[in-house]
């Protein structure tokens, strides 16, 4: 039986294709896109059985290539970039190509996880997997709440598991590929070691600079609620994934430079500290980013603590520490 991993040689794919491997699974499709080629680094300390475009797999499923071989599909394949104006593009990566996974799994009854997004909720300020609440600011936010919209029109004639995480603001190890679209921590790590500060956006919506609030979840936690539901697959759900805690961008900033002054044997500073002294600085708030940009994420994790996950979260004090101990160790 076949695991199979869409977005596989992406930032949440090849890190749950790594977590395959560490319980003892290497019977693993790999199904990626890879027009850009430097994602096949994910990919390359991880055992696979075979790798895929996304286009000859969708032939080979849509032929029955795969009828009776699949334990489980892992579908994190889309495009992320929530900048993307292509709105016939976007919606046929993002919701047809998960329609017909969506379609397959459910009649050879397989396991389905699939990638959702925190995105949906757009500028509410209530993070709760309820219609009410969700309100997408942009094409990308429209693709991945139009699916959720799907699984709950069928949701009582499901025949096998069926699980979207709506991931917040994810980051660590094998986003590198991302460019932009990679996390904050990421772009925070490179900044100061190209030069010697980190940058902000300035304040707005209210908030202070560098003040604006998200919850930063590790990929390390990610992994761990993806596990889960593949050890539970009578469990089924819409269900946010974040921390349950916002943190501020300057918490980040403070977290990434302070883990990187350590191994340089210089003490950790304050934000005023680190602010004095020109380590961190705050530039002008894009006006291409008004009104679609969100200031405040907190997800309610009611939900899935309620399908009996009760592992704790990393903070970002924790989480960014470890990830920029492994950037340094995979600079050397």
């Amino acid at each position: 039986m076949y695991y199979i991993v869409t977005g596989a040689a992406g930032f949440i794919g090849s890190n749950l294709v790594k977590a395959l491997n560490e319980r003892g699974e290497n019977n693993i499709i790999a199904v990626d896109n890879l027009s850009k080629a430097d994602k096949f680094k994910n990919l390359a300390d991880c055992e696979i059985a075979d790798y895929l475009d996304k286009e000859d797999f969708l032939k080979k499923l849509q032929e029955g290539f795969f009828d009776g071989l699949v334990a489980a599909v892992l579908h994190q394949g889309a495009c992320s970039d929530t900048m993307e104006t292509n709105g016939r593009y976007m919606m046929e990566n993002n919701y047809q190509y998960t329609l017909e996974l969506l379609n397959y799994c459910q009649n050879e009854e397989v396991p389905f996880l699939y990638a959702s997004s925190a995105s949906v909720y757009g500028g509410s300020s209530v993070f709760k997997e309820s219609r009410e609440f969700e309100s997408p600011l942009n094409v990308y936010a429209y693709s991945k709440f139009l699916f959720d919209q799907i699984v709950r029109r069928r949701w009582h004639k499901r025949s096998a598991q069926i699980v979207g995480l709506r991931y917040f603001n994810v980051y660590g190890p094998r986003e590198q590929h991302k460019g932009r679209m990679a996390s904050v921590a990421y772009h925070f790590f490179n900044q100061y070691r190209a030069e010697g500060k980190v940058k902000l956006f300035e304040g707005c919506d209210g908030y202070a600079n560098g003040g604006q609030l998200r919850d930063f979840v590790s990929i390390e936690d990610v992994v761990k609620v993806n596990m889960y539901f593949l050890d539970h697959p009578l469990k089924s759900g819409i269900f946010n994934l974040g921390t349950g805690q916002a943190q501020s961008f300057n918490d980040v900033a403070v977290a990434t430079i302070n883990t990187l002054r350590q191994t340089e044997g210089k003490p950790a500073l304050s934000l005023a500290e680190l602010h004095q002294h020109g380590l961190i600085s705050y530039i002008p708030f894009p006006e291409q980013l008004r009104g679609k940009y969100q200031s405040y994420t907190q997800a309610d994790i009611g939900a899935l603590r309620g399908s009996g996950y009760s592992e704790p979260f990393l903070s970002v004090e924790q989480g960014v520490a470890r990830y920029v101990e492994q950037m340094l160790k995979a600079a050397e």
